[in-house]
């Protein structure tokens, strides 16, 4: 897990070479006929890559996105009126049914379907209109990590080509210096708090939210701890009711609008008695944890995920398991 999620620089250094004028096309197509919805679709990490997706698309573009519950193609068979749509699934393998199914039914109903897949020889990327590889290399590790980051990074060459954005396609130009960079931040502040933990939660918004959600799978997956991932203006309904003295939060507060809400949110919580792990970038003197940033907020959930899993990998170990053999867990998940 770790000397993959290291190599996550030089695998989207490898991606950025390659695909330009397919993604260019595609934005073209976009621009020449704006879909009337947008929809998501994808299963663990690849569906935390589809929030950040979701959210580049709807800040931008200002285009509705909607994660396409899978059951209502596979199970229910429901009507979908999809012709004029477009279909983003995203995937490491590119072999379960379930994301497999829709794509083609999406595609046989004359919607734009586009596959963000590191295996460019699977039934997805066969099954999609146009497929982008990710270009992540071999992936062994059951937890994801070089194949989510170089999600996130076809995701924001997809928005940037469909705007037309220069100054975007620059910016993610720029991801593998920031990557590497991201590789050697030293989060071991962390540990203090989280070895002992059995329940957490990690807390983002806006922009960040998706690799909150990433941050509390890979908790859950290596390390064992029940973590939950909650927007920071979620947190003062329910899941107020879960904060006694010590319990812990890692909130992330990359740039952005969102960034001041939650920084008040872990004075707050720090307040209340929680043991709160403020990740934030170096402007903030009130962090414990230093984010890295790119080149622009809307790319910082990319390095700032590469920061995490270098800790989470570290993590797994002291506490006395084996990152890379996590129980009751495949590399390849088939669900229909």
């Amino acid at each position: 897990m770790l000397k993959e999620a290291c190599a996550s620089a030089e695998q989207v250094a490898i991606q950025l070479t390659h695909d330009g004028d397919r993604y260019a096309q595609l934005g073209a197509h976009l621009r020449a006929q704006p879909p009337s919805s947008v929809l998501t679709i994808a299963r663990g990490s690849s569906d935390h890559a589809s929030n950040y997706a979701a959210y580049l698309i709807m800040a931008r573009l200002g285009r509705i996105v909607a994660s396409l519950p899978l059951s209502l193609v596979t199970l229910n068979h429901a009507p979908l009126q999809v012709n004029d749509a477009l279909a983003i699934a995203i995937s490491q393998s590119g072999q379960s049914p379930d994301v497999v199914e829709p794509m083609r039914y999406f595609r046989d109903a004359g919607a734009t379907t586009v596959a963000l897949v590191n295996d460019a020889s699977s039934p997805l990327a066969a099954a999609a209109e146009w497929t982008m590889p990710l270009h992540a290399g071999p992936e062994r590790s059951v937890a994801a990590t070089k194949s989510f980051i170089t999600s996130l990074v076809a995701a924001a060459r997809l928005v940037a080509h469909w705007q037309n954005d220069a100054v975007l396609l620059n910016a993610i130009e720029q991801l593998p210096a920031a990557l590497d960079a991201a590789s050697k931040t030293d989060w071991s502040a962390a540990l203090d708090v989280l070895v002992p933990t059995q329940r957490m939660m990690v807390v983002g918004r806006g922009i960040s939210f998706s690799v909150a959600l990433e941050a509390a799978l890979k908790f859950k997956e290596t390390s064992a701890i029940q973590a939950e991932a909650f927007s920071g203006a979620e947190i003062k309904h329910g899941p107020m009711a879960l904060i006694d003295e010590g319990y812990p939060l890692l909130i992330l507060a990359t740039r952005g609008p969102a960034q001041e809400s939650l920084i008040r949110l872990a004075e707050d919580m720090r307040g209340r008695g929680a043991d709160v792990l403020l990740a934030a970038p170096d402007n903030v003197r009130e962090r414990n944890l230093t984010l890295p940033v790119g080149a622009t907020p809307d790319l910082d959930p990319i390095v700032a995920i590469q920061a995490f899993y270098v800790m989470a990998a570290q993590l797994a170990v002291a506490r006395g398991l084996d990152p890379d053999q996590p129980r009751h867990l495949s590399k390849v998940t088939r669900t229909s």
